[in-house]
């Protein structure tokens, strides 16, 4: 740790992500001390380092428990019940523990959250036993807490268990994509969604996609009704987590991008046709009561960098003037060299200062048509994307996605096909073989010869190597991991999680 100096002259080779973490601060607490909107620095440039957050606080004439729990985002019981304190009395000097996070667990069946503290003020939302709540502040008899659309509330304390946490374990968010059945051996998302509430932030539902015919369209990519969808997010709000319907433009014909990127095309080609679709966003958010909205486009014409740049900036000014969170998921580069066709289309720069959470998809290292056999992501893979990333934006905006499934790649025939952790684990059952972790990659592994004599290599995710990529994430300092997708995981991620981790809810 360096001397104690607030001001820091950059150096050549700095960059916002160095400077941070040799200060122990975030990007953007380091951004937002130099009123910075571009995490673009320069050699001789000076920056004021602000004050990490402390860890403990020293008491000053005057304070009251009640000031510094609003100060700090906890409440005076549980600035109590941390420092073993018998009484809310302060006095000047004494040294006060500050949690690095306070939830509130909700202990009954139904709760009210209010407008306001007291029995008669407005009801804003109602949540399920078992819900997790981000604490703002709070008094003696209610708690005010975060909701899952960034509102805050109150909720009476005799509802709730209060849970102030050290910071020892992890502080992460938990995006999980959801999707329908994929054929008989992919299932739906729906019962891992439904028993893990308390260890997600956000879903992203996956149901949303360009009309092919008319791209400012958007058309339903699974088959559902009105009332699954609004079922889906009542589920979600009820356990104080972010719904999100997630549009891309895939899957028109198995196999052929240039078709995603002609529909893509079609979106972009004019401010007009852009500000129709956006139109329709707007109108899909409401429809269904949506918290905002994720985009996912993938194969664009490199051609069409500059129109999509401006997509994704308007429908940002956009959702910020209705009040609707704006995600994105971007396929991953590891540099600003368009080298790979994939992702070179995507600023980096540009869309993630118009998003609030910019989802970096980690799951293309291994595993496209031709790829030599490999994990979906490994741990190096994750550590120099999300470094990358971490030069362009506030790593509060950043989430990693990373695989929960693996692929299965034949050897003898070059071909790769998919498969969920329990195919992967009946697999390697069904023909004898060891699997082993791959200290290097951090994931599981395994070979087998099939009936016909063809050789078979299998790299999947399981608790373990999740695992790895939540204490990267933690280290590197980001918001947290996207799982794609819910329904394909090893069940032990959760508990995993449940013991280990503490899953942040997520903020607007």
């Amino acid at each position: 740790m360096p001397d104690d100096q607030t001001i820091y002259r950059v150096k050549r080779g700095d960059s916002l992500y160095k400077i941070a973490r040799r200060y122990g601060i975030s990007v953007e607490a380091l951004m937002r001390a130099n009123n910075l909107t571009s995490p673009t620095i320069y050699i001789g440039q000076t920056l004021q380092i602000p004050a990490a957050r402390p860890e403990v606080y020293t008491v000053q004439a005057g304070d009251t428990l009640y000031e510094l729990a609003r100060q700090f985002e906890t409440t005076p019981e549980a600035l109590m019940l941390f420092n073993r304190l018998s009484s809310p009395e302060l006095r000047a000097g004494q040294q006060l523990r500050l949690p690095a996070y306070t939830e509130v667990i909700v202990r009954v069946e139904a709760a009210n959250i209010r407008n306001a503290p007291g029995t008669e003020t407005i009801v804003i939302a109602r949540m399920a036993k078992g819900a997790r709540l981000p604490v703002v502040g709070g008094a003696e008899d209610w708690v005010e807490v975060r909701l899952y659309d960034g509102r805050r509330g109150w909720i009476a304390r005799q509802l709730v268990n209060i849970v102030p946490h050290s910071g020892r374990r992890p502080i992460l968010e938990i995006l999980g994509f959801y999707t329908e059945e994929e054929g008989p051996t992919l299932p739906s998302s729906y019962q891992s969604f439904v028993q893990n509430t308390a260890l997600i932030s956000d879903i992203g539902l996956f149901h949303f996609r360009l009309d092919r015919q008319n791209p400012t369209e958007i058309e339903t990519f699974f088959t559902f009704t009105d009332e699954y969808m609004e079922s889906l997010v009542d589920i979600g709000h009820r356990h104080n987590v972010k719904m999100l319907p997630v549009i891309h433009n895939l899957l028109y014909e198995r196999g052929n991008q240039e078709v995603n990127k002609q529909v893509i095309r079609g979106m972009l080609r004019t401010a007009e046709t852009r500000q129709t679709f956006i139109n329709n966003v707007i109108e899909l958010i409401r429809q269904y009561g949506f918290d905002g909205a994720h985009i996912d486009f993938e194969d664009v014409y490199l051609e069409d960098r500059q129109l999509l740049t401006a997509f994704y900036q308007e429908l940002g000014r956009s959702l910020k003037q209705h009040g609707c969170y704006y995600a994105a998921s971007i396929p991953a580069r590891t540099s600003d060299q368009p080298t790979n066709p994939f992702s070179a289309p995507f600023d980096y720069a540009l869309i993630g200062a118009a998003v609030d959470e910019f989802v970096v998809m980690l799951y293309n290292e291994h595993g496209w048509p031709g790829s030599p056999p490999g994990p979906p992501v490994s741990i190096g893979w994750m550590e120099r994307v999300v470094r990358h990333t971490l030069t362009k934006m506030p790593a509060s905006k950043i989430t990693a996605a990373v695989s929960v499934f693996g692929f299965d790649f034949n050897l003898t025939t070059g071909r790769n096909t998919y498969v969920t952790y329990q195919m992967a684990v009946n697999r390697a059952q069904r023909y004898g073989a060891q699997v082993r972790f791959d200290e290097k990659t951090q994931t599981p592994t395994f070979s087998y010869r099939d009936e016909a004599g063809n050789q078979h290599e299998v790299w999947f995710e399981n608790a373990a190597s999740i695992r790895a990529k939540l204490l990267l994430a933690a280290r590197l300092g980001i918001r947290g991991l996207a799982l794609w997708r819910l329904g394909m995981e090893d069940p032990a991620t959760w508990e995993m999680m449940q013991r280990e981790m503490v899953v942040r809810k997520s903020v607007m």
